[in-house]
């Protein structure tokens, strides 16, 4: 077969036109709340912006940071180290970005998701090939939860 020179200027112009509905959606945007010293929650800013979240980050001293978790709905047993808001929902600690983006897909009516602790392996606290078992709970308006997702210990 002959190839002519357009052939390469058509799936460019095909790729272009796949893809606007990507480019014309903007990042979600999250503020998290946190501590100055804690570099674990450092981590998992980190590795919320590189799964394209817009990331705000406020820094609060600990007694206003947990202030902050009791008005945002997070009962002492559901609380971690840093707090987080996106679309509507609270992120309370070391929630994988993709857990984040199907509660937002799915709009539960709940408050948001926590990973209660800091438990080893979880997103920004060491590495995922040696985790300890974790769940990402899902915590209802009423304050009662139940599990999200869970996270086997790696073997």
């Amino acid at each position: 077969t002959r190839t002519t020179r357009r052939a390469p200027h058509l799936g460019l112009a095909a790729l272009a036109l796949a893809r606007p509905s990507l480019a014309a959606t903007p990042p979600l945007g999250m503020t998290i709340y946190r501590a100055p010293n804690c570099g674990c929650c450092g981590a998992w800013v980190e590795i919320v912006q590189q799964a394209g979240f817009a990331v705000t980050v406020t820094m609060l001293d600990p007694e206003a940071l947990q202030s902050h978790k009791a008005e945002s709905g997070i009962a002492p047993d559901m609380a971690s180290c840093h707090t987080a808001h996106v679309e509507g929902y609270v992120i309370e600690g070391h929630v994988p970005p993709a857990d984040i983006r199907r509660l937002i897909a799915e709009r539960p009516d709940a408050i948001g998701l926590s990973v209660p602790g800091m438990p080893y392996g979880s997103p920004g606290m060491g590495p995922e090939d040696a985790r300890e078992a974790y769940s990402v709970h899902l915590i209802h308006r009423d304050g009662t939860t139940t599990i999200f997702a869970d996270y086997p210990a790696a073997t």
